[in-house]
């Protein structure tokens, strides 16, 4: 079965989704959209593809089987419910929304249409990471009792500057949790459970120039299961020093994936499973690591690819996508309570997950 795809959004990140699905059998992609038109007739000519639209609608009119959401955060909501009334599955960027209000609303529609909805957060198909999940399910690492995220990364003024859209409330949702840690939280709850309560603070401590939204921000997280976990991200620091996850189980044994540089494969730099020990680092300072956001996108291109062929196959078979909308809404409700915590200053219980759409809204 050949899928009929089309990409909403062409700003950086639809180029890996564009190479990703062309490097994926079964998939033709059909055309693109933009809101701005001229955007949307270069990146079809960049990239071979027929059919250049103004908009979603005129976009949906081709006939797609499927589409995928690379716009600015706020308008996945409208696309991906748009989307689903047309009887189109979707794939959607990360964060799956500004609020988990919105998040609800895009799950209930995809519930009602019958489509396949998934989300993409492209470092769970690290095989280092799926290794920590494993070992988590097979009970190797006992239940996980204490993680940490670590998210020290590098953004100059261009990144901002360059999209006006970028580090504005109304218009990015957030900062760094929302673009960039978003993945690593994603990663944590994936590991550890499901998260109860949530305890943070957020600053603009580099880029308070060019940005209203967070630069930085720390946060405790308790499980579900008992365990806790602390957040610590920033795009302020002046050498990039990449992404870790780290979980530690009842075993006492320690796992964690680190990305070093950033946008390269997560490895496991800990793990201290019993009768598996094994440690090693990426870290050199020779390596070069303030890298543009393009490069750090093109060296995730081939996880965006498996993530793509998953959910091509689950469109096909009629199974869940490997990262559901459901999944994703998880780390966004953990960012929202980091957010109202540190407006409030007391701890915050994250909204308690969508369980399943009443029948009157089906």
């Amino acid at each position: 079965m050949s899928l009929r795809v089309g990409i909403v959004g062409c700003g950086r990140i639809a180029d890996n989704h564009v190479r990703a699905l062309q490097q994926s059998p079964g998939v033709e992609v059909v055309g693109c959209a933009d809101a701005d038109p001229d955007r949307a007739g270069t990146f079809a000519g960049r990239h071979g593809i027929a059919h250049a639209a103004g908009s979603a609608e005129e976009l949906f009119a081709l006939g797609l089987d499927a589409c995928t959401v690379c716009t600015p955060h706020p308008v996945h909501e409208q696309i991906v419910v748009a989307a689903a009334e047309a009887g189109i599955h979707v794939l959607c960027e990360k964060p799956i929304a500004v609020s988990v209000a919105a998040a609800d609303r895009m799950i209930a529609a995809a519930d009602r249409a019958g489509i396949v909805f998934g989300v993409l957060f492209q470092r769970r198909f690290w095989p280092a990471a799926r290794r920590i999940k494993t070992a988590i399910d097979e009970g190797r690492l006992g239940m996980p009792v204490l993680g940490e995220v670590s998210a020290l990364l590098h953004r100059p003024s261009s990144y901002y500057s360059a999209d006006a859209w970028r580090g504005r409330w109304d218009t990015d949702g957030g900062g760094v949790l929302m673009t960039q840690a978003v993945h690593q939280i994603d990663l944590l709850q994936w590991f550890m459970g499901e998260p109860v309560s949530v305890t943070g603070s957020i600053g603009t401590r580099f880029h308070g120039d060019h940005i209203e939204t967070e630069d930085t921000a720390s946060a405790v997280v308790t499980f579900a299961s008992g365990g806790t976990a602390t957040i610590n991200a920033t795009t302020g620091v002046n050498h990039n020093l990449g992404n870790r996850v780290t979980v530690i189980g009842t075993t006492g044994a320690v796992a964690s994936v680190l990305e070093f540089p950033e946008g390269r494969e997560g490895i496991n730099e800990l793990w201290t499973v019993p009768g598996e020990l094994a440690m090693s680092t990426p870290y050199d300072s020779a390596t070069p690591v303030n890298l543009d956001v393009e490069d750090i996108n093109a060296g995730l291109t081939d996880f965006h690819t498996l993530q793509v062929q998953d959910f091509a196959d689950a469109v096909r078979t009629g199974r869940p996508p490997a990262v559901t909308g459901r999944d994703a809404r998880t780390s966004l409700a953990v960012i929202e309570a980091i957010y109202e915590s540190a407006r409030t200053g007391r701890p915050v219980e994250p909204a308690r997950a969508l369980v399943s759409i009443p029948e009157e809204n089906r």
